[in-house]
């Protein structure tokens, strides 16, 4: 297949050195005049944990290529946007009109109702996914990054189309697990509100790697999930949809977060995410968009709201 990875991100060259050692032909759409700037080749630093719990370094030079203009007639099957979800808008924006007969996997993280962000892509070539991976690339341009062995799809209460089967296929085929879930807006819903209760305590302590061990963060970032939640209700989703998902943030938070705290510090694939991570940016994006919704929804989220002095400038 061949496969247009949208940008240069951490989740598009992680996963576009994947997809191509499982024999895909990847490219990357970057802005006019980047392709010069990255250079022929991605410096990778890679825990691979797709087929070892504790993770396959991979370390070298992988060559890419790049192209900084997209026509309408182009002959990609696949598109896999994942780009910060600030951004997300500009690139649907610049998408719509060049898509072609292409699948467009959105494999990103969205606050705005799903459908609404898609509305000038074509409905029946859309795909929703979530990456299981994650990292940053160092002031020096190395790709740090851990490739988890669960990808996450997803449907907007209806059944996979062929068009969606077959981007399953092609990361099944990749060595990737899959986790299904048929609400998906609900799903992610629920992931940006996590993301929010836990970096209330990553921006207070200055970075995701800070939190590595800290049991009494951890705990508090469990908790400002927890406050979040009728957040996510009042968005209208059903959380007994997602009680899996959901266990470690209502189950006891003296049992999950020593549990949590562990594995930030001593389990290698979580922790090279966690001190790969480098955009601040984001975490604050974050932070600062749920808040926004609690306020306009009238949703009391008390620690979320303590957090602000780290989120709101910047």
């Amino acid at each position: 297949m061949k496969i247009l990875m949208f940008g240069r991100g951490v989740i598009a060259a992680a996963y576009g050195w994947a997809l191509e050692r499982a024999g895909h032909e990847i490219e990357f759409y970057v802005r006019p005049g980047r392709a010069a700037k990255y250079g022929n080749a991605i410096d990778l630093e890679l825990l691979d944990a797709r087929h070892r719990l504790w993770g396959r370094r991979v370390t070298g030079k992988w060559p890419v290529r790049y192209r900084e203009s997209l026509e309408p007639d182009h002959d990609f099957d696949l598109i896999v946007v994942s780009v910060q979800h600030y951004g997300f808008a500009e690139a649907v924006s610049f998408l719509g009109p060049r898509v072609g007969n292409a699948t467009v996997l959105v494999f990103n993280n969205l606050w705005v109702e799903p459908l609404a962000a898609v509305e000038s892509l074509p409905a029946d070539q859309l795909a929703w996914g979530f990456p299981g991976a994650g990292g940053g690339f160092d002031d020096d341009g190395v790709l740090r990054a851990t490739l988890l062995p669960v990808v996450f799809f997803g449907t907007l209460d209806r059944p996979p189309t062929e068009r969606e089967q077959a981007v399953r296929t092609v990361f099944r085929q990749a060595g990737f697990r899959l986790r299904e879930n048929t609400d998906f807006r609900g799903w992610l819903s629920i992931h940006f509100i996590q993301n929010a209760g836990l970096h209330t305590q990553s921006l207070k302590l200055g970075s995701l790697a800070a939190l590595a061990g800290k049991t009494r963060n951890v705990r508090e970032a469990i908790l400002a999930t927890r406050e979040l939640l009728p957040l996510a209700e009042a968005r209208g989703v059903d959380l007994r949809r997602h009680r899996g998902d959901l266990l470690p943030f209502t189950a006891p938070a003296w049992l999950t977060a020593p549990a949590l705290a562990w594995l930030f510090r001593h389990f290698p694939p979580m922790r090279t995410v966690m001190e790969a991570h480098a955009n601040t940016e984001e975490l604050r994006a974050v932070c600062r968009d749920t808040l926004a919704e609690a306020r306009r929804l009238g949703v009391s989220v008390p620690r979320l709201e303590a957090a602000e002095p780290y989120f709101s400038a910047g």
